[in-house]
């Protein structure tokens, strides 16, 4: 069973969507939490978004893409701004699904887990792909 166990652990998109989830939990508890306290939809949810981009980015960086990630210098605060504008990236299509499902009339909490599976399509091609591309 120990083989198995360790290829699953080594299958980045795996550890990335087990990351993806602990963000995910930032995020949805903060526009959840937000608007029950009477924050609008939309501004909750880029709010919420927000603080799973620095759950994210901790997570990623630390136990998703660890032999891809620049270790200091240039290198690495281009990583970190990519990482940014992946993360602002995956914030305009959620805040643009949410905000339209909510002028559609629609519960704004559907269109946020629609905006939920688009955004991991989205951030997950740009960070694997351009974001932490393999260091040569």
């Amino acid at each position: 069973m120990q083989p198995v166990l360790q290829r699953l652990t080594d299958l980045v998109l795996l550890r990335y969507l087990l990351a993806s989830v602990g963000a995910l939990a930032v995020d949805v508890g903060a526009f959840l939490g937000l608007m029950q306290l009477g924050l609008a939809a939309t501004p909750a949810s880029a709010i919420g978004y927000g603080g799973g981009i620095v759950a994210h980015w901790l997570l990623s960086s630390r136990a998703v893409f660890t032999g891809r990630v620049a270790a200091t210098g240039m290198a690495r605060t281009r990583q970190k701004a990519l990482f940014v504008v992946s993360a602002l990236a995956g914030l305009g299509l959620t805040t643009g699904i949410v905000a339209l499902s909510q002028a559609s009339g629609l519960d704004p909490r559907a269109g946020k887990l629609v905006a939920i599976v688009a955004s991991f399509t989205l951030t997950w091609w740009l960070r694997n792909r351009l974001v932490f591309r393999a260091i040569p």
